[in-house]
């Protein structure tokens, strides 16, 4: 793209500053919050970490890449399985791991250099493990929408204390939620159209609001001003790093790694500037791990760079990194204020259910999407092999159990099991990832 209203290292005017930073902000409010609210976390201390990741990524690439690093949707099953086999602390030990394995790959590519990588990771192995990510996950949104949870008498229910009950009244606004979403992704144009799930959610709890399913008191109880519930290890919880915990976090790196490099590739064309080369597709990986090792070492999600805000700046031509600082100094700054954050506590399930049917059904059709840009031949028995084991091993659960202690599975084991169809099958081609040019 050309004619930039503010390039990469031109500075805004105080006006513009404030302005187009609380832009930046919205735009990747309501996916940033979305994560830990599926998961069990804080979202405030998703927004805190979120800022902080930004500012270190902005660092380490040498102020000269203008992303912003919000939660990944890649870990939301991960984060859910960690967190029943230890507690919430495995899934940050699990996250701290994948921004050591993230600074790991980073290291060898500074000293080798990139080619090996798309190498390893071909549309055949990322397309469908995207997929993975989003149809996996596909029940958890729609018994989000659909069902309430009810308490009953565990000596009535074979000891159950809570048991999913369909409600139309909840269904309906995960509905009209959803509605929304689509509606503003398919019809509304320039900024309106990076921000669908927030407005999203904003209608969504508009209706509840109407209809009498939000409970404010936690917004009656809350400070203005207070502290993110920070995770610590040692602290909050016991670091126990066990194999299990590992295979369940780390292997997902396989998607999230393919996921920086397209955003790279993207960024790069709408900027004007090969980011791969320089500042070097090492730093930017370990910007994005070493955001996601801090946010995990005091109890938020991992990061991605966001697709939102390469739309935002797409649209805008306000390609300056100092809007994105400001941006995550923005997100800091409304972490620490309680009132907003209990507000955000309140979104009915129901609500968040709706935005996650889109979401999810969005990551499942991007890999569908990746598989068909880049000419992927399901004529060829070797494609059709690889992606149908990916899927179904993948949806369905499976598992690799070792011992009690060592086990793989669901989406971990499909990623796993796909790179070695891929490196192993007959009739390998020079493949490479997503948007890549296949003269490099």
């Amino acid at each position: 793209m050309s004619n930039a209203v503010l390039d990469v290292n031109e500075k805004p005017s105080g006006g513009q500053l404030i302005t187009l930073s609380f832009q930046h902000m919205f735009a990747m409010f309501g996916s940033t919050i979305l994560v830990p609210q599926l998961v069990g976390l804080s979202p405030a201390i998703a927004l805190l970490t979120s800022g902080i990741a930004t500012i270190f990524f902005l660092m380490i690439t040498k102020f000269q890449v203008p992303a912003y690093l919000g939660s990944s949707f890649a870990f939301i099953a991960p984060i859910i399985l960690a967190t029943k086999v230890g507690g919430v602390g495995s899934a940050m030990i699990g996250g701290m791991f994948v921004g050591i394995t993230y600074g790991i790959v980073a290291l060898i590519i500074w000293k080798s250099g990139y080619k090996w990588i798309m190498k390893l990771l071909p549309p055949i192995v990322v397309g469908p493990v995207i997929m993975v990510i989003g149809l996996g996950i596909a029940g958890v949104a729609v018994d989000m929408a659909m069902n309430i949870k009810v308490k009953v008498d565990p000596a009535l229910n074979y000891g159950l204390e809570e048991i999913s009950q369909y409600s139309f009244l909840h269904f309906s606004a995960a509905l009209v939620t959803l509605f929304t979403a689509i509606f503003c992704t398919i019809y509304f144009k320039n900024i309106l159209s990076t921000m669908p799930i927030l407005i999203g959610l904003v209608v969504g709890y508009i209706y509840s609001a109407a209809i009498g399913i939000i409970d404010y008191s936690a917004v009656h109880d809350a400070k203005w001003f207070d502290l993110p519930p920070f995770l610590i290890p040692g602290v909050d919880y016991h670091f126990v790093v066990t194999s299990k915990l590992l295979l369940v976090m780390v292997p997902i790196v396989i998607v999230t790694i393919s996921e920086h490099i397209g955003h790279q590739l993207v960024l790069g064309k709408v900027v004007n500037r090969d980011y791969i080369k320089e500042p070097g597709l090492h730093r930017s990986l370990l910007g994005d791990g070493f955001g996601t090792f801090i946010s995990s070492l005091i109890g938020g999600p991992p990061k991605t760079t966001y697709g939102e805000n390469i739309g935002v700046l797409a649209i805008t031509r306000v390609y300056s990194v100092y809007v994105i600082c400001g941006a995550a100094v923005v997100a800091i700054a409304v972490s620490f204020l309680g009132k907003v954050m209990a507000v955000i506590s309140t979104i009915p399930t129901a609500v968040l259910g709706g935005v996650s049917i889109l979401l999810f059904g969005i990551i499942a059709s991007s890999g569908l999407r990746m598989l068909v840009e880049n000419n992927i031949d399901f004529g060829n028995n070797r494609n059709l092999v690889i992606a149908s084991v990916i899927l179904v091993i993948g949806i369905g659960g499976a598992k690799f159990v070792v011992s009690e202690s060592l086990s793989i599975e669901g989406m971990a084991l499909a990623a796993i099991i796909g790179v070695i169809l891929n490196l192993v099958l007959p009739g390998r081609n020079n493949e490479q990832i997503a948007g890549m040019d296949k003269t490099e």
